[in-house]
């Protein structure tokens, strides 16, 4: 692995053969090195993209900035797409208890978005009388990815547009919530009590409680760089009660440095609410345009005044135009 690395370090900053023979022999100048970065703690790389003096400095500061995660979602909102979408809600024993498998068609034009139900397939109380989502789970997934209706005057444009929570309270409040913690991953999300400070992945008190490594692997035959972040192994017990993120692994495209790819976990338990899900996100291009293709979710999670829900859904975007 070591040494594929080297030769896709190589590649990209055209390195001769000499220096393939210097690192071959020496497992030591291999090893990884943990190096800092300005104000933002210290990060670990493979050794050889230090001694061939990387530019990982940039990358990094680049990495922190990302907008194109982001970007491929707000896509979604200037093109047609056909949509399967597979929503389970499960019981404490893993069985489903409720579903609903659909096949949509997302349209767009003249700077409208409407939507078709192609078809549907409900199992147990997915729907109440009025044919209202009985999960919250649902309800919000619904407001991610379905158009009610007609949507006019959306745009994709990113710079400027920030995801907020001000003057919104209930559903339409955790919609936004959910939306900044789903996009932003790493961001700080105001308004969830306990835990909206702890999401910020990059400020000082975060470089206490995680590591963040860099690295360089193949990720559906696209070379990336993974940038990958997850607890210290030695907290204390008061610093784990900090922890919200488990893990958190990206792919960013080594030419555009877009998004290809982000896994990510996370866990907390509170007086008065608890949660422990699992999202991943693969991306794919339509012309210009970088849009998800799927997205799985996993989910336990409780909140005071509600029922526990345990979901599982899948959507699995094609046929862009």
């Amino acid at each position: 692995m070591r040494i594929l690395q080297l030769v896709v370090v190589m590649m990209l900053t055209g390195l001769t053969g000499t220096v393939l023979a210097q690192d071959t022999t020496s497992q030591t100048y291999l090893a990884d090195t943990t190096v800092g970065f300005g104000n933002s703690g210290r990060f670990t790389l493979p050794a050889v993209l230090v001694r061939t003096n990387f530019g990982y400095e940039k990358l990094l500061q680049q990495i922190k900035e990302d907008t194109t995660f982001y970007k491929a979602f707000r896509n979604l909102r200037v093109l047609g797409f056909t949509a399967y979408n597979d929503i389970q809600m499960k019981d404490k024993a893993g069985a489903t208890i409720a579903s609903m498998y659909s096949k949509i068609r997302q349209n767009y034009q003249d700077g409208c978005r409407t939507m078709d139900v192609l078809e549907e397939k409900t199992t147990g109380n997915f729907y109440n009388k009025k044919h209202e989502y009985n999960y919250l789970t649902a309800e919000l997934y619904a407001a991610l990815f379905f158009t009610k209706g007609k949507v006019c005057g959306e745009n994709n444009i990113v710079k400027g547009h920030s995801i907020a929570t001000t003057q919104k309270s209930g559903i339409d409040k955790h919609k936004e919530q959910l939306k900044m913690l789903f996009f932003n991953p790493g961001k700080k999300v105001p308004g969830i009590p306990f835990i909206g400070n702890k999401l910020d992945l990059y400020d000082s008190k975060a470089h206490e409680l995680y590591d963040y490594r860099l690295d360089i692997q193949e990720y559906h035959q696209q070379l990336c760089y993974v940038f990958t972040i997850t607890p210290k192994e030695d907290l204390t017990a008061a610093q784990k009660d900090d922890v919200v993120v488990d893990e958190m692994v990206t792919w960013f495209n080594t030419q555009t440095l877009e998004v290809q790819g982000r896994r990510y976990i996370l866990s907390y338990k509170a007086g008065v609410y608890d949660f422990d899900v699992s999202m991943e996100v693969e991306m794919t291009h339509y012309k210009n345009y970088l849009v998800p293709s799927i997205l799985r979710y996993k989910g336990n999670w409780d909140v005071i005044f509600k029922k526990r829900e345990r979901g599982v859904f899948t959507a699995t975007l094609f046929n862009f135009q």
